[in-house]
């Protein structure tokens, strides 16, 4: 029995799917990052300059997006947004992408217990390839549900590598990397 070589029967056009594809979840994975490191120059690299925004309590472009962002996750230790399945619709340079995801918040152990809470959402992006580039024309962050995590929050139980929402979390030091001294944010 003889076995064809890898990538027979896969067409440009299929391949040049999975490609975008691929580079739009990215895009989707880089805004998680982002927003749980507070890095607001990455967030930016995932709009284009005149995407727009609409979350719970704010509707509006990436600047005034990121502005917003600052004020509200200045009140939280930390946030961790997971992402899980992603459907992806591209055609040709527009792509519409459904990510479902849970964010959990949390104000730390000297925070006001009120912002600890956990979200279901969903990602409903329109994604544009401009230039090269994928990145969100228009996302709607929508809640689907709610959940009061309030007085929940545990400390860790020793020493060990803490996650900061800043560019000091451990991500941004990790020893010998980039190897080559000059990787791009988020890739």
């Amino acid at each position: 029995m003889t076995t064809a070589p890898m990538g027979v029967g896969i067409g440009a056009d299929e391949l040049r799917r999975l490609v975008d594809r691929q580079q739009i979840v990215e895009v989707v994975f880089r805004y998680c990052r982002a927003v749980d490191r507070c890095d607001f120059d990455l967030l930016r690299t995932c709009y284009h300059p005149d995407g727009v925004d609409r979350h719970t309590g704010f509707t509006g472009d990436i600047d005034d997006y990121i502005d917003w962002l600052r004020t509200i996750l200045a009140r939280y230790a930390g946030t961790q947004h997971l992402i899980g399945q992603q459907f992806v619709e591209i055609d040709g340079d527009v792509a519409r992408c459904e990510s479902y995801g849970i964010a959990t918040h949390w104000a730390g152990p000297d925070g006001d217990p009120q912002y600890d809470f956990t979200s279901g959402f969903r990602y409903i992006d329109r994604m544009e390839r401009r230039c090269g580039e994928w990145r969100i024309a228009e996302r709607l962050a929508t809640r689907d549900w709610t959940r009061s995590d309030a007085g929940a929050f545990r400390p860790k139980e020793g020493d060990g590598p803490t996650g900061r929402p800043s560019r000091e979390d451990p991500l941004y030091h990790l020893p010998g990397w980039p190897p080559s001294g000059n990787a791009e944010p988020g890739r």
